[in-house]
Formats: C-alpha cells, sequence, structure tokens
C-alpha cells in the first residue's frame, strides 16, 4: 500500500511545489513515500511496537524552516567576551540560586549518587535551557522526518528517529507529543535520542525515564552523562590567567597542554601577576585568539588615555583548562560553552 499524505500534508506539499531545493529541486513525493516506508522497515526490525509505528507516521509533516536551519547554520562569531556577558548573566545567575533553594535535596542525591557538584548540574541546566523556561518548538517525529527527507545527514536523523520511537515504547509516552529543537534536543538538558537512550535515568522512581516533565529524570540522566564521562569532583574545570602580549598563539587553542610548571617558565600568570604555582598537574590554554589583536589595540588605547607616568602593560585574558573542561566539550564541543559553565558553576557555589 502507497502512503497517503494527510490532507494537511497535501495543503502543506501545495505550498512548497515552487520552493527551489539545491540538490533535489522541487517537493520529491515519491522520495517522501519512501522515507515512510524506509522507516516502517526499520523500526519494524527494531521490534518497535506496531501502535508506535503507526503513531509516529500518522500524519507527518514536513518544515522547510527545519532544512532552512539546518542548511544554514550561523558562523559563530561573538567574541569569547561578548558570549560570556551573553549566557553568564545575572538573570541567568540569579535564577540558578533560586533553583538550587528550590531543589535542594534533588541536587543533592544527584552530587551524592554520581559525584557531580549542584553548581556544575545547575550550570549545564541553565546554559541548556535556562532551567527549563525554553520552550521547545518542534515535533520531534516531524523534524527527524524532515531531515531525514532533506538527505544531508539522513543516516545520523534516522538513528535518532528510530532511538525516540524505542524510548517512547519502552517509556509509554506519547511519542507525538515529544517536542524539541530543530536538530533533535529535548528536555531540560537537551539530549538527542541517542543520547538519552544511553544515558536516560529514572530519577523519580515512576519505572520510567521522562526527561521532557520530569526534573528528577533530567537530572539524574545529566549526572549519569557527565559521570560516565569521567568527571572529578574535586576537580577544576579552568583556572584564570593572564599572558604576555607576545604570547605564542599557536600554544592557546586547548589542544598543547604542559605542565603547570611549564606554562610557568613561558610567562603564564594568575591574575593579579603573580606567576602560577608550579607543578606537575598537565593542563591546556585556551584564549579568545582570533581577537587577540583587538584586545590588545582595545588595553593599549585605554593605557594611553590613563594619566600615569607608566601606563600598564597590555595583556592577554586566557583560561588554564583541565580534564574537566574536555569533558565537557565531549558534551558539546565548544571551548567558549565549556568556560561559559565554569564561570557559570563558579557563580553558583
Amino acid at each position: 500500500m502507497k502512503f497517503k499524505l494527510p490532507v494537511f500534508c497535501g495543503l502543506f506539499f501545495l505550498s512548497v511545489l515552487n520552493m527551489a531545493w539545491a540538490e533535489r529541486g522541487s517537493f520529491d513525493l515519491d522520495r517522501w513515500e519512501k522515507v515512510m516506508q524506509d522507516i516502517r522497515t526499520k523500526a519494524s526490525a527494531e521490534n518497535i511496537s506496531k501502535s508506535v509505528i503507526d503513531e509516529t507516521l500518522k500524519s507527518p509533516v514536513f518544515i522547510p524552516g527545519i532544512v532552512k536551519s539546518d542548511r544554514n547554520q550561523s558562523e559563530f562569531k561573538l567574541t569569547l567576551e561578548q558570549y560570556l556577558n551573553r549566557t553568564v548573566n545575572e538573570s541567568r545567575i540569579t535564577n540558578g540560586k533560586k533553583k538550587r533553594s528550590t531543589y535542594p535535596t534533588l541536587l543533592s542525591n544527584v552530587e551524592n549518587k554520581y559525584g557531580i557538584p549542584r553548581n556544575v548540574i545547575l550550570a549545564f541546566w541553565g546554559m541548556e535551557s535556562n532551567y527549563g523556561e525554553v520552550k521547545s518548538r518542534y515535533q520531534l517525529t516531524n523534524a527527524f522526518i524532515t531531515l531525514i527527507y532533506e538527505g544531508r545527514r539522513e543516516e545520523f536523523f534516522s538513528k535518532q528517529l528510530i532511538a525516540l520511537m524505542k524510548i517512547a515504547d519502552k517509556n509509554k509516552l506519547a511519542i507525538n507529543n515529544i517536542y524539541g529543537s530543530w536538530a533533535g534536543a529535548m528536555g531540560h538538558f537537551q539530549f538527542i535520542p541517542t543520547t538519552l537512550a544511553q544515558y536516560g535515568m529514572d530519577g523519580n522512581n515512576d519505572g520510567r525515564v521522562d526527561i521532557i516533565n520530569s526534573i528528577g529524570d533530567a537530572m539524574y540522566s545529566a549526572g549519569n552523562y557527565l559521570n560516565k564521562l569521567g568527571w572529578t569532583k574535586e576537580e577544576p574545570i579552568v583556572h584564570r590567567v593572564i599572558l604576555p602580549a607576545d604570547f605564542n598563539r599557536d600554544l592557546m587553542d586547548g589542544d598543547t597542554k604542559k605542565t603547570f610548571t611549564e606554562w610557568a617558565k613561558m610567562g603564564v600568570m594568575n591574575t593579579d601577576g603573580t606567576p602560577v604555582d608550579a607543578g606537575d598537574d598537565v593542563v591546556g590554554l585556551v584564549a579568545d585568539v582570533k581577537n587577540i589583536d583587538k584586545i590588545i589595540e582595545s588595553q593599549t588605547d585605554t593605557n594611553q588615555s590613563l594619566d600615569t607616568d607608566v601606563a600598564p602593560t597590555p595583556v592577554i585574558k586566557a583560561y588554564l583548562t583541565y580534564p574537566n573542561f574536555y569533558r565537557i566539550k565531549k558534551w558539546n564541543n565548544s571551548s567558549w560553552y565549556a568556560i561559559a559553565i565554569a564561570e557559570l558553576a563558579d557563580k553558583l557555589k
């Protein structure tokens, strides 16, 4: 039997017939039907219940805006300072402290079970969904089916949809009521389905995992994920430092790692101008390399305007990065994100 496009989709289909797709031309109904058939075949092979399969494919909708988002992801252009001003702001800090007071027992339980400090859990929660205030926009079945049809990352999004179907089946969730981002992240900590399938935990002991409607499940899942990534409870994430203005910029990408003693010999200093402590712990170094010239020029202009005999020497603000920093990057592969988590967690102690 051929897949029949629902009435709503039929009208929607007419509205997109004239859209020019870079790879495929106009909307391809034959491909759309093939996508539906392939999903049914793969889901059946994974022993997903017929009821979940039927619900998933009941009234799928193609969403052009999701394709546009996938093809036109904006290049990251904020400086580190701009990014931190946007993410580690007073509102987020204040709300984080309120959440710390609202959920002391839950946060304590997560810390005791998984070894993740409560301020770190709060920092991830704040960064990912502003403590649950950011509401998800897209029905995930439609988002994944749209991206599978679009084809650029068909295999990846097929895996996400099958994982979502398994999660809905196992936890008795109404799959068409699960909403997330256009790319498939969902819940308080914005897990994609394959991550949730691997690390999801039942934090409220109701026999199922629901990271959207249960804060307990969401926190336990985040704690379990960070624990499995190897989080070290007593270890810092970053250490703020300053560098001479002529410091070798090739060493500031976080990939080069040296001991504290080696960094100190190269001129890495604490923010008060004293050398960093000597030691054999191996850490990386991260700074806003792309904007260093502008930052130094700004300091120079400011220093020249000071009414002093000797103006301060321009310096580069940077961070020494501990292993926990790189564990954060396995969650989100962005140095700016990892630094923001560190800064926000520090404010929420």
